[in-house]
């Protein structure tokens, strides 16, 4: 199976640019420690500290899908709307091997 790469974008809602950024970076050391993982970063935009973007690798759908299931990112996922503008935007790509 090919490797995939999904970017999120996620804005926080004003107010809310401190725990975005402590949910967004809680999330980098248990999901680099899932079976599969090949990446996964948080960056700011270096001008507006309520935009992030999430860009992660994983070596199969398999692995990405068991992602999107983990308890660390229900439970982000979960909180999102009292601490976002709207649902993250995600884009999902695999390799075109």
């Amino acid at each position: 199976m090919p490797k995939v790469t999904a970017i999120a974008l996620l804005k926080a809602a004003p107010g809310a640019e401190e725990k975005v950024r402590a949910q967004a970076l809680s999330l980098v050391a248990p999901s680099r420690a899932e079976p599969g993982n090949i990446s996964y970063q948080a960056y700011v935009h270096p001008e507006d500290p309520a935009e992030w973007l999430v860009f992660e690798e994983w070596e199969d759908r398999a692995a990405y899908e068991a992602h999107l299931s983990s308890p660390h990112l229900t439970e982000a996922l979960a909180a999102g709307p009292g601490l976002l503008t709207g649902p993250p935007a995600e884009h999902v790509f695999t390799a075109g091997e």
